[in-house]
């Protein structure tokens, strides 16, 4: 979900949309049951304390027939005050029976008054007390009745799927009651199953616990069940993929509820059961930040980000949106890019807004001209090329967008007084051996460089891992070729990588353009990391087909592992507990001057190599590349670091 969804209201009473005349017959009926209820209890009450043949009784009957009208009266006359006869509560709930006992109460009282009024021919107290007490029996009971006729009309139909709950909890609880109070739910909830030893038995509004996770199979087969809804909302990634290769082993096709932060109001319904994410699977669910105190820096100020039709850039202008932005300015090479990020900001997708921008950051000119004109206050670089093995065969490209693209965004920003400039970087750039982590290093030192070469602006570095979801992230990948029947190709077995979703990065980065210190990179949480062979088997598991997993090796720049820091590097805790600050070097934008883009790719690639091994402050000279020749390295130009 792009957003946390809007707080449903609790379901309302079927009642509530009946019209005046409708609650008026529902009051009256009401009201004549409590009314039953009083002249059977006082005669029941009498009879047994009297022979109903006996002369005591006979004499006494005019007064009893008095205090029966007079105790329909009061009754009446209470329940009217107190709202009971006006569906103040919904029909035979707890809280109305609490105020049928208070009625009842108060009633009794004036029968006892009354009663001593008129002396022995009133009613002896254990009378009225035994006549009290079965009127309030009697009007439970009418209640009870009437409420579980309701319930069995508004039972699912026969139509409806069987389903297993697992859980028994509170989630579940409330689940179980939607699906069996709507007519037209396509589920029926026919039995549930808890690893609680304490709830054994236990019955959830007529839903019997009949065991633990080992009784699922059974279960199954016992009810006919081809469903099992997992209503945990706080379940664990480990106990989705236990309960999901359970039921899968039994036949069953899995649902599950979304996390407790996602249901606002803390309710859920049948709309809420989903198929279960791979996020679900990894554990990696959007972080709780309080975003409206992080992003006071936004308000009312003009904030430009660039590859505004990328994963990160597109979620990003969503999030900014929110809140009350004098403009939001979004850059992209890409038309087609740019008219989805509109669409889903306004609907529209009209392409008519000057705050949508055709731009491709390499025209330095057009990027300068660009930020002098708007004056952004803050600026998000989310505009990069990302793709690994491409940027291996192809890595002048990656100095020509990633490296030179950041260094004339981040001239223009200074020109243009930016008052703060995130760089959103890349777990490659720790202790880079791709072409795409040595860029996205230079790019983290040149924007260190301006940071320490402006005292206007603050200029900062984000630095995540893989994103789920992303467009050319593993996992669409793998989609694909689940869909089309398989092989799906991993490059090897042991090869894990760092996730996280595009919500929970994008958050992290307006968090840290709030409290990164200028010049820092901020290195977000990511968790454990996850085999990518365990990711592509569980996505094969959950399509249900037998599908073959083909390791390909590792490919030229790739990792085993990815690092989050350097080796050199001192990672420091930030002011949010899924922060972490490191200090880089700075770059000076000169020394990238030179780097090579045509030649021998391996020659580029080596530019990038030295210049990103460049120490800062170094006595004598840096080396620079001599563009004659088309790549050669040499070291006697002087340039600042």
């Amino acid at each position: 979900m792009s957003g946390k969804r809007t707080a449903r209201s609790k379901p309302p009473d079927i009642r509530s949309a009946l019209p005046g005349t409708a609650l008026a017959h529902v009051g009256a009926t009401k009201g004549l049951g409590d009314s039953l209820a009083w002249v059977g209890g006082i005669w029941l009450a009498a009879a047994v304390r009297w022979d109903l043949l006996s002369a005591a009784f006979k004499v006494r009957l005019p007064r009893m027939l008095l205090l029966m009208a007079l105790a329909i009266v009061v009754q009446m006359g209470v329940g009217a005050l107190v709202g009971l006869y006006r569906n103040h509560w919904r029909f035979g709930s707890f809280e109305e029976v609490a105020v049928v006992v208070e009625t009842v109460a108060a009633t009794l009282g004036l029968l006892l008054c009354a009663s001593w009024i008129l002396g022995h021919h009133g009613l002896p107290v254990l009378v009225s007390l035994g006549a009290a007490t079965a009127a309030a029996c009697g009007m439970v009971g009418i209640r009870y009745v009437w409420r579980l006729f309701e319930q069995l009309r508004l039972r699912p139909g026969s139509g409806s799927r069987p389903v297993l709950i697992y859980g028994a909890g509170e989630g579940a609880e409330q689940l179980i009651h939607n699906l069996r109070r709507n007519p037209h739910s396509a589920y029926v909830p026919v039995a549930a199953l808890d690893d609680d030893p304490g709830k054994a038995n236990l019955r959830i509004k007529g839903v019997r616990v009949i065991g633990d996770r080992t009784e699922i199979a059974r279960a199954a087969k016992l009810y006919g069940a081809d469903l099992l809804v997992l209503a945990i909302p706080s379940a664990s990634s480990g106990l989705i993929r236990s309960i999901s290769s359970i039921a899968r082993s039994a036949g069953l096709e899995v649902r599950v509820l979304p996390p407790t932060r996602e249901l606002l109001d803390g309710h859920v319904s049948a709309s809420d059961i989903r198929s279960p994410t791979i996020a679900d699977l990894l554990g990696r669910h959007p972080v709780q930040i309080d975003l409206e105190s992080a992003a006071a820096y936004l308000r009312n100020r003009r904030v430009l980000v660039t590859g505004a039709g990328g994963s990160i850039g597109s979620e990003l202008c969503r999030q900014l949106a929110r809140f009350g932005l004098e403009a939001l300015i979004m850059v992209d090479r890409d038309e087609s890019a740019l008219h989805a990020v509109q669409l889903s900001l306004d609907g529209r997708g009209m392409l008519d807004s000057h705050d949508l921008v055709l731009l491709d950051i390499r025209e330095r000119d057009a990027v300068h001209h660009l930020l002098l004109q708007r004056r952004p206050h803050v600026v998000f670089h989310a505009a990069a090329l990302k793709h690994l093995a491409l940027l291996e065969l192809h890595p002048a490209e990656a100095v020509k967008s990633n490296v030179w693209g950041t260094r004339d965004l981040l001239d223009a920003a200074m020109a243009a007084s930016v008052e703060r400039f995130v760089n959103i970087s890349t777990d490659k750039a720790a202790d880079p051996i791709s072409t795409l982590g040595l860029s996205k290093r230079i790019a983290e030192r040149l924007t260190a460089h301006a940071a320490r070469s402006t005292a206007t602006g603050r200029y900062l570095s984000v630095r995540f891992g893989n994103v789920l979801g992303s467009r050319g992230s593993v996992l669409p990948a793998f989609q694909a070729q689940i869909e089309r029947g398989g092989p799906v190709f991993v490059t090897h077995p042991e090869v894990s990588r760092y996730f996280m979703t595009i919500k929970e990065a994008v958050q992290l980065v307006i968090q840290a353009g709030a409290i990164a210190p200028a010049g820092s990179v901020m290195v977000l949480e990511m968790g454990d990391p996850v085999r990518i062979a365990d990711v592509a088997k569980r996505m094969i598991a959950e399509s249900g087909r037998d599908i073959e997993v083909v390791y390909t090796g590792l490919r030229p720049g790739e990792k085993l592992s990815e690092d989050l820091f350097s080796a050199d590097e001192d990672a420091q805790p930030a002011a949010h507990p899924l922060l972490s600050k490191v200090d880089v070097p700075g770059l000076a934008p000169e020394t990238v001057a030179g780097l090579p883009i045509t030649g021998d790719p391996l020659v580029i690639r080596a530019a990038l190599e030295r210049v990103c091994a460049l120490v800062p402050g170094a006595v004598g000279v840096c080396p620079l590349i001599d563009l004659t020749a088309g790549g050669p390295l040499v070291d006697d130009a002087p340039a600042a670091v």
